[in-house]
């Protein structure tokens, strides 16, 4: 029986009851129908998770028993950011989702010259309000109990001038970059990763990221899409030197 995963944004304590999130309630309630009693675990992003139970089922009020805490560190030993330039819809939530099932430590979505989707600042705090939701939503299907950050989104420019001596491997996803995958061995210090939009990087993207240390990285051949190339780089970069290389 696979016991069901709930992200809980708030202090979580032996004994305590909780309602949980609306969305969440009403998954358990009328999607699953599941009963008083049966078993969940809830995680906070704190870092541990909570056994707990299913406490009441009303109709506009699902609460669960908080149980027991215990231990479990699902992370990454690898630092990894994803720098991606803002994608269209699905598109989008996505790259989200997948990324932080890879493990990834930061997302942070920029804004480059050809970046399609505008975001006014009310706009563009809902939806980092509905990329949050994504993110907690990929954490309850994957086991993590941290909750990679994302940041508001950004542009190229001013983000790049914020690194200081971050001492992070630099790279930028390039068809023609000078490096390729086979030449890193190892990462000490984690990686930050730039994928551009839909169109990619412009002369003046690239301008700038060269200007900030970043070494154009080559995945292959082959011209992977936006919501491609993050991803296949996430993965090969755990597979060298995280927790996907055994």
């Amino acid at each position: 029986m696979r016991i069901p995963r709930i992200y809980v944004p708030q202090p979580l304590s032996d004994g305590d009851i909780v309602h949980l999130p609306e969305q969440a309630g009403e998954h358990l309630a009328r999607v699953l129908r599941l009963e008083a009693g049966h078993p969940l675990v809830l995680f906070n992003g704190d870092g541990g998770e909570f056994t707990a139970r299913l406490a009441s089922l009303a109709k506009r009020s699902v609460t669960a028993q908080v149980l027991e805490a215990r231990a479990a560190d699902r992370e990454s030993p690898l630092q990894l950011t994803l720098a991606q330039g803002v994608a269209r819809g699905e598109k989008m939530d996505w790259i989200l989702q997948k990324a932080t099932e890879l493990g990834v430590s930061r997302i942070i979505p920029v804004v480059t010259e050809r970046t399609e989707v505008r975001l006014d600042e009310e706009r563009a705090e809902r939806r980092l309000s509905h990329w949050h939701q994504v993110i907690a939503s990929a954490c309850e299907q994957c086991g993590r109990n941290r909750l990679p950050q994302v940041t508001p989104p950004i542009k190229l420019a001013a983000w790049a001038g914020q690194l200081g001596a971050d001492p992070a491997a630099r790279y930028a996803l390039l068809p023609e970059g000078d490096q390729s995958l086979a030449s890193i061995t190892s990462l000490p210090h984690g990686a930050i990763l730039t994928v551009g939009p839909e169109g990619g990087f412009s002369d003046q993207d690239e301008a700038i990221l060269r200007n900030a240390g970043f070494k154009g990285l080559r995945l292959g051949p082959r011209i992977l899409r936006t919501e491609t190339a993050g991803i296949a780089a996430l993965a090969a970069l755990q597979a060298i030197a995280g927790d996907l290389g055994g």
